[in-house]
């Protein structure tokens, strides 16, 4: 009795000591899945949902633009063309931004830039200037992606970042199809203005609710930047991107010049920065790429990209050159496809976090081979709207499969002082891609259509038949996809010095 007496005060001291040292040993600033998305992310994804949403809400102001301004059609594309352009100049310094200011300083800057373009839009008296505020709008879009998945990554445990990706998609997926849309209703009321006037409240509003429970979140660093990096960064992905939007535009001589002239600046910032990592400072540190997993993910989305975007750009010259549809109607009849891509967003993470990569991407890019041969062969002057319907959500369906659980197992792969690194050469990459693939879909389109017709074709059987090469291009796309899913692992890789 004696004994047993004096041993259970020393094991309940014991386990105490084991609990109290198992507590303060942990990593303090390991996250903890809760079962909820943090509130950081919520609020960064409304932001975010906001100002994707301005990509595509000017296509349906166009024909106004042309009438105000005297512009031609081509001039008016510029309203979207410069948008993307921006981006593509402005994410590669974004790595090195988010590292060197917080999380509620870059937020800040990202959506007050925002507003000023906005406003400077809204105002505009000549179209220059309206392309002026366009450009500052997509330079504070440019910061809230990679902020958003720096800041996933940063906060979310590894099991559960599926499922917070998942709604992450859902408004990304959702802003561009709702743009269109959107814009026409508002159309509908009065003057392309209105639609600034309506964004900027909403910004507005969002940015001060954000802001009053925004915490900064990870560590700065104040490493300095390398301004020729700068430079060199948005002349080349910017002429880069710029060349290959202007294909079926401009002449060969001037595209080889436009999209050499880039390509060779993208090199040249290439290799300065793997010149300025031996000394610790790269604007976009290319160290990310050792890691295999991001790197086959990073193709993999790229290339996915390449078919998604191309496609995207065919189908609407389809509803509006061939059937006769308004810009409105083809928002419309394409809009359902970008919300059940949205809506399944946050079901596949969750599957994402149970089950890994492969069982979802391997699917999701036959599906989407499925759904883009399918429609180079019933695509004709006369397809029925509801089969057209039915293909684009399959399609939207496969790449909601497909977009998520490469998002979140390519940034898992690396470790936290790349995540923003990461999430800037994912988002250039992006930018990149979708004008590589635009560009090959619509030289496949114009070629076809032009031999078609010098073979005594109609202009409509024509451009019907150089639609179907396209679309099977973009499926030899996925194909590319279905090869590179085969070499995704289950999970992330564990990298070195992280913890989880």
């Amino acid at each position: 009795m004696t004994a047993h007496s004096d041993n259970a005060p020393e094991t309940s001291t014991t386990t105490e000591l084991d609990d109290f040292e198992a507590e303060f040993t942990a990593t303090p600033d390991e996250p903890v899945d809760t079962g909820k998305t943090p509130l950081v992310i919520t609020l960064l994804v409304a932001a975010t949902f906001v100002v994707i949403l301005n990509e595509t809400i000017m296509i349906n102001a166009m024909p106004r633009l042309m009438g105000d301004f005297d512009v031609t059609a081509r001039t008016a594309q510029w309203i979207s063309s410069i948008f993307m352009l921006t981006m593509a100049a402005v994410i590669p310094v974004t790595g090195w931004f988010l590292q060197r200011v917080t999380t509620r300083a870059a937020y800040t800057i990202a959506m007050t830039t925002f507003g000023i373009g906005t406003i400077i839009c809204g105002t505009a008296p000549i179209f220059e200037m309206l392309l002026v505020g366009r450009a500052v709008q997509a330079a504070g879009t440019a910061v809230m992606m990679p902020l958003l998945m720096t800041t996933v990554m940063t906060v979310v445990p590894e099991q559960a970042r599926g499922r917070v990706m998942g709604n992450m998609m859902l408004a990304i997926s959702v802003a561009p199809a709702m743009g269109p849309a959107l814009s026409g209703l508002i159309l509908q009321l009065g003057s392309w203005r209105l639609i600034f006037a309506f964004v900027l409240p909403v910004a507005a509003v969002v940015s001060v609710l954000s802001l009053r429970h925004l915490e900064n979140v990870g560590e700065t660093n104040t490493a300095p930047v390398s301004w020729f990096s700068v430079v060199v960064a948005a002349l080349g992905f910017g002429a880069l991107v710029y060349g290959l939007s202007e294909v079926g535009a401009r002449s060969t001589g001037q595209l080889t010049l436009l999209i050499g002239f880039g390509a060779a600046l993208v090199a040249l910032f290439t290799f300065w920065q793997l010149r300025l990592q031996r000394v610790g400072s790269p604007l976009l540190d290319l160290r990310a790429f050792k890691h295999r997993t991001f790197t086959v993910t990073l193709v993999l989305m790229a290339t996915a990209f390449m078919a998604f975007l191309g496609s995207m750009i065919l189908l609407p010259l389809y509803l509006q050159d061939l059937r006769g549809l308004s810009a409105i109607q083809t928002g419309l009849l394409v809009m359902p496809g970008g919300l059940a891509m949205g809506l399944l967003g946050p079901r596949v993470g969750a599957l994402y976090d149970k089950l890994g990569a492969r069982p979802l991407v391997i699917p999701g890019s036959v599906l989407m081979v499925v759904a883009l041969f399918t429609m180079s062969r019933v695509i004709d002057a006369d397809t029925p709207y509801a089969v057209l319907l039915g293909l684009h959500i399959l399609l939207m369906v496969s790449l909601a499969s497909i977009f998520t659980p490469v998002f979140t197992l390519g940034l898992g792969a690396l470790p936290p002082e790349l995540y923003s690194h990461g999430s800037s050469i994912l988002g250039t990459l992006q930018q990149v891609a979708g004008a590589v693939g635009t560009a090959a879909l619509v030289v496949i389109l114009e070629n076809r259509s032009e031999s078609l017709v010098s073979g005594g074709s109609t202009a409509n059987e024509a451009f019907i038949g150089g639609l179907q090469w396209a679309f099977v291009a973009g499926s030899v796309f996925g194909a590319v996809v279905i090869a590179l899913s085969l070499l995704l692992p289950a999970k992330a890789d564990q990298p070195a010095g992280a913890t989880h």
